[in-house]
């Protein structure tokens, strides 16, 4: 690309060809007002604060009048004015056309301190106002949806918020409607603003137009604490800001990290932090009697050390909440102080073959969001990025409207996939090996990423390393959860003999050590309580009262991320390092509390201490006993409603434990429905009964392009979800029309 060199007051600037002017002034240093721009959005030239003169266009001629320097790119000889007295006029005359109708509510604003309009207002404005007249007044606030609330008497139609809604999510519910003095902002009747990024128009707005239901009169800038983050509810590793006061989080707000998030969170990142404070353990309980009790940490940590020295057989289960240093805690503290192999983050569906992959494919290689930039074709499968990894979501659409092709293998035609442009694959669960040998133009440009859900699909990750070896193209995991790809780089995965999670499970083992894990994100709820229920000893390392909890013999309470310091490792191998937010007094991370246990091991992993090495008690080898998880076979599935094959995923807001306590975020989730064939659905209607294994779901039902076959429904949107509800991993399951 070429340079171009210009004037701005004076100095010469040289930028690449095509650079805006309010860009260059700012690679010189210069400022220019303004409202409407940002970086990251297609210029409009809407607000016009940002007017300059230029008098030589390039061309020994100049602009009759001011120009909005947003929406002018630059020429070679162009002279540009900022400060001149046409300039200053200009921006002078614009804000107090924008303030003739702004209330004067500042100290009352939840903008207030923080307001652009205020800052520039002093700078570039006038010193008395010369408006006599009544200012404009409307009811307030609106609902543009639960989370969003919209003051229109602030609003000076910047379209910040109806740009970024469509060019970035892909979600233009919030538009300007009406024209004229009357234009304003506004929505469809009796239809919220509905996208799982809302939020970030709240951030941009340079006014105090658009709140947060959230953070509306609760706090101001200058009573608020600011600490550096990362988002703890995916594996995308999206910086964001912890605004805090007095031991409570006020708000989050998106951080600025061009390389990962740009400026951009999800609602869940931005709303989702009550879980923290909500139905917390406060103290260590151990059971006496067959009750739990409160005790002191140092009773404790020795009941529990005692517990698991005198065991035998220990399994662990870390979950995929840790960071990377709690993760390393844990694979030492099982390898090297209980010398026991049966350890498994994997608190889901799992295979024997994902743990091969995890081990040859994921551990130690790097795919970044740049990479996704320079693709020619990024191929999905076994992933629903805009419901299981928000940012990821946001770059790939970027880059498809940048012309990059994607294409996804999907069991229907998602509204995530179109808004990514993406040519959908239709592919029933089970058939991904299949769909993955047969996907073309895939070259060593190309990246190809898996999603965890590929792990109840035979041969399907052995599928897409075949064709990232075959084609040259990089290959990716995206699992759900923050600490996941952690926990595969400190090797928390079965050892040598050692059983996976759905083993450990069924093994009878002596003792289990378990921390975040739900058992219903398990491939058997059932399976998992009854394991609880049996096991010998059991030791819960965990934030809230859950029904792992309540089986144990001792419970730990740990540290939520806001109250540690760590690092979180992203899909993409990239470490993401936080500080800790609040030093809450015995609030210990797992790795500290794993310290204090090892500490009472005063004889660790040895015969004597009754801590038995590799041992696999009878019945419980690597094979999965009694787990009935057979691969789908053959088109199956008819308009009787037999022999479905059941297609799932989590939608981004859900009953998740992390959600818990927001009711504005609970508030804007999808609700759940059943997808169908559309041939099925005009012979059940609207509502339907689905059937499998494990139990019977009632739902609204919606037409869908689908696989053959197949039907869908959401992971954990209703009930206990469907792994405890519904059906066993890779099953089928009836449609029935119900009664309405």
């Amino acid at each position: 690309m070429t340079d171009v060199t210009l004037k701005i007051d004076g100095a010469d600037v040289t930028v690449p060809a095509g650079t805006l002017v309010i860009r260059a002034a700012e690679e010189a240093g210069i400022e220019i007002p303004r409202f409407c721009d940002h970086p990251l959005l297609a210029p409009v030239g809407a607000c016009r604060q940002c007017l300059v003169d230029i008098p030589d266009a390039g061309n020994g001629r100049g602009f009759p009048k001011p120009q909005a320097s947003c929406t002018i790119p630059v020429a070679e000889g162009m002279v540009v004015e900022t400060q001149n007295s046409t300039a200053v006029k200009a921006q002078h005359g614009i804000m107090e056309f924008l303030l003739v109708n702004h209330p004067l509510d500042c100290p009352v604003c939840d903008k207030g301190g923080e307001c652009p309009l205020q800052n520039q207002a002093m700078s570039h404005g006038q010193g008395e106002t010369r408006f006599e007249g009544v200012k404009r007044t409307f009811p307030k606030p609106i609902n543009l949806s639960p989370n969003v609330l919209l003051d229109r008497e602030r609003c000076i139609v910047c379209q910040r918020c109806t740009r970024f809604a469509a060019e970035i999510p892909g979600d233009p519910g919030i538009a300007l409607i009406q024209r004229g003095a009357q234009q304003q902002i506004g929505i469809a009747e009796d239809k919220p603003f509905s996208s799982y990024f809302s939020g970030n128009v709240i951030q941009i707005c340079p006014v105090g137009a658009l709140t947060s239901d959230d953070y509306r009169f609760r706090a101001r800038p200058f009573d608020l604490v600011s600490t550096p983050g990362v988002a703890e509810h995916d594996a995308c590793g999206a910086a964001i800001r912890v605004d805090h006061r007095r031991g409570k989080v006020m708000r989050r707000l998106a951080g600025n990290d061009p390389e990962v998030n740009e400026e951009w969170i999800s609602d869940k990142d931005r709303f989702g932090f009550r879980y923290a404070v909500r139905d917390r353990l406060t103290s260590p309980m151990v059971r006496e009697d067959g009750e739990l009790r409160p005790a002191s940490w140092l009773e404790a940590v020795a009941v529990a050390a005692a517990g698991l020295a005198g065991a035998g057989s220990v399994g662990v289960l870390p979950g995929g909440r840790l960071t990377l240093e709690d993760a390393k805690a844990y694979a030492a503290f099982a390898r090297d102080t209980l010398r026991t192999p049966h350890i498994d983050f994997r608190s889901r569906p799992l295979s024997e073959e994902e743990t091969g992959f995890l081990r040859s494919r994921v551990a130690g290689t790097s795919v970044t969001y740049a990479d996704l930039d320079a693709a020619d074709h990024v191929v999905l499968a076994g992933l629903e990025p805009e419901d299981e990894a928000g940012t990821l979501f946001l770059r790939l659409r970027k880059a498809n409207r940048k012309g990059l092709r994607i294409t996804t293998l999907s069991p229907y035609a998602s509204e995530g996939s179109r808004k990514l442009g993406a040519e959908v694959v239709l592919t029933a669960p089970g058939a991904e090996k299949d769909a993955l040998s047969q996907v073309s133009d895939v070259t060593e440009a190309s990246v190809i990423l898996v999603g965890e859900r590929l792990a109840t699909s035979p041969g399907a990750y052995s599928a897409a390393a075949e064709l990232a070896d075959r084609t040259g193209a990089k290959l990716g995991w995206v699992p759900r959860r923050a600490g996941d790809r952690g926990a595969v780089e400190a090797d928390l995965l079965p050892g040598e003999g050692g059983l996976d999670a759905e083993a450990i499970v069924r093994g009878n083992l002596g003792a289990l050590l378990v921390a975040g894990v739900d058992p219903d994100d398990t491939a058997d709820p059932a399976a998992f309580l009854a394991a609880l229920d049996q096991a010998g000893f059991v030791v819960s390392l965990e934030q809230r009262i859950t029904a792992v909890t309540e089986r144990a013999d001792v419970v730990l309470p740990v540290a939520a991320a806001s109250e540690k310091a760590g690092t979180f490792v992203t899909w993409e191998g990239r470490r993401r390092p936080f500080t800790q937010v609040f030093d809450k007094p015995a609030a210990y991370s797992d790795a500290e509390v794993l310290g204090h246990i090892t500490t009472s091991l005063v004889e660790p992993a040895s015969a004597a201490s009754g801590v038995e090495t590799n041992t696999v008690p009878s019945g419980a080898s690597g094979e999965r006993v009694g787990l009935d998880t057979p691969p789908p076979s053959g088109s199956g599935g008819s308009t009787d409603g037999s022999g479905f094959r059941l297609a799932t995923w989590r939608l981004m807001l859900d009953n998740g434990t992390l959600q818990s306590g927001d009711k504005a975020l609970a508030a804007t989730a999808r609700p759940a429905f059943v997808r169908l064939p559309a041939a099925l659905h005009a012979e059940v209607g609207d509502v339907v009964t689905v059937t499998g294994d494990r139990g019977s779901w009632t739902l609204p039902a919606l037409p869908a392009e689908m696989a053959d076959g197949t039907v869908w429904v959401p992971t954990n949107s209703f009930g206990r979800g469907v792994w405890a509800d519904l059906a066993s991993p890779g099953s089928t399951v009836t449609i029935e029309g119900a009664q309405q």
